[in-house]
């Protein structure tokens, strides 16, 4: 069975981190049986997560290494029935949710001193706060190089939305992205929607998606068909299990 290595649920939401969400997703689109655990990044052959122990025993890291290994190995194509454009597609939204738009939802969870005291900070209960600085300023250096440190919260704001606004009129008032069925680019669009919509970090870039009514109705669908035992609570944030 696949062990899949991820954070595990809070924030308001099934999985804090998005990439392990997408993983997670996938997993479940294509119906492979997993477990999951916490992963430890020193444990990681990247340094992050997720990674996942194979069958044959092998550990791989990165969610797009990941999702390729799952193709390989059980045949699968999570854009099956996609035209070579709409592929292609897929491919340029990932990237641009992935590459570009989750620098905004980072700074926006760890750069906000609020959100990151409610937030991140609590990975670092009971470590000295040297280590919880030296983190935080590792992260204000990674989102800086990467060009989002560099703007206003207004510029970076702007930036996202324009992404949000190109994911809109691509699913249009489709169900997925490209029709009736996921493929693999749904499970990193909702993941990262998710992560900027969970109510537990209020923000501009929270407030600005919530204007994109079609987005929000996509992850509310998305969210009751893989996480149904995980209540979506757009009021709230709370976590509390479904009664049966």
């Amino acid at each position: 069975m696949i062990t899949l290595y991820g954070v595990g649920a809070g924030f308001g939401l099934p999985e804090i981190s998005p990439y392990v969400m997408k993983t997670e997703v996938q997993l479940k689109m294509a119906g492979l049986a997993y477990e999951k655990r916490r992963g430890m990044r020193e444990e990681a052959p990247k340094g992050q997560v997720p990674f996942i122990d194979t069958d044959e025993g092998v550990r791989i890291g990165d969610s797009t290494f990941i999702r390729g290994y799952l193709e390989r190995t059980y045949g699968l194509d999570f854009d099956e029935g996609l035209t070579a454009r709409e592929r292609a597609e897929a491919w340029a939204i990932e990237r641009m949710m992935e590459n570009h738009f989750s620098w905004a939802m980072t700074q926006s969870r760890w750069l906000d001193p609020q959100n990151f005291a409610k937030g991140p900070a609590q990975f670092f209960d009971g470590a000295p706060p040297a280590v919880r600085e030296g983190v935080l300023e590792q992260v204000r250096q990674n989102v800086h190089a990467v060009g989002i440190g560099r703007h206003s919260e207004l510029e970076v704001v702007a930036l996202a939305v324009r992404s949000m606004a190109a994911v809109a009129a691509i699913l249009e008032d489709k169900p997925y992205l490209f029709g009736k069925r996921p493929c693999g680019a749904d499970a990193t669009v909702f993941a990262l929607l998710a992560a900027i919509l969970t109510p537990f970090f209020p923000s501009e870039l929270k407030r600005r998606a919530e204007g994109f009514g079609t987005l929000v109705a996509y992850v509310d669908r998305l969210m009751a068909q893989f996480y149904p035992e995980f209540e979506w609570d757009l009021e709230g944030a709370v976590r509390r299990p479904v009664a049966a």
